[in-house]
């Protein structure tokens, strides 16, 4: 125990504090949903990436998209980048780890398309190297950042910063927790 308090506690307090920020993200969160809408029912695709537990935020959603989140509908095109194994570990080999997410932009990516990346720290190098790329290919950039954006601040056409903490934990869930945000606002787009 910490000064008499369970961890449980101390956690579930910082979780309601920052939960209790999110309001200042609303119109935010809007356009990101919006975009993302948009881009699907235009019959363009999601690409999205992440490392480690952000990986698994950026695979939740494009699984998702894919099959469904709550009614049955259509599947819509979305791509990990982090879930292609071999294009990931080749890349990585070949020209480093920097290149792992923006050789696949530029595979994949084209004019219409949406990047969604995920970063607690803002700062992978990898990410960074996604969003220039995407500037490049003229794909549309969303970026889930924590700890104030680090480097991929402002390098996103939308970024989504989670105010009010700079625990790792909170952030990714809170970037789990926005992410059935989005799912919720783009089904009755998806439904038409």
């Amino acid at each position: 125990m910490t000064q008499g308090r369970s961890q449980l506690s101390q956690s579930l307090d910082e979780l309601q504090q920052t939960l209790a920020a999110l309001p200042q993200i609303d119109e935010v969160m809007g356009q990101v949903i919006d975009r993302i809408a948009g881009c699907l029912t235009s019959g363009c695709k999601v690409l999205a990436c992440g490392n480690g537990g952000s990986a698994a935020d950026a695979g939740h959603l494009t699984t998702e998209l894919v099959c469904r989140f709550c009614d049955d509908r259509d599947p819509y095109p979305a791509i990990c980048l982090n879930a292609l194994g071999s294009d990931l570990t080749a890349i990585s080999n070949d020209y480093g780890y920097d290149e792992s997410f923006a050789r696949q932009v530029r595979a994949f990516g084209k004019a219409g398309d949406v990047l969604i990346v995920f970063t607690t720290s803002g700062n992978s190098q990898n990410i960074v190297r996604a969003l220039e790329e995407a500037k490049k290919q003229g794909v549309f950039s969303i970026a889930f950042l924590g700890k104030g954006g680090g480097k991929c601040k402002d390098m996103a056409d939308i970024d989504v910063i989670v105010p009010g903490t700079t625990t790792t934990a909170r952030i990714q869930e809170v970037h789990h927790f926005l992410l059935h945000v989005i799912c919720e606002g783009i089904e009755p787009y998806l439904k038409k």
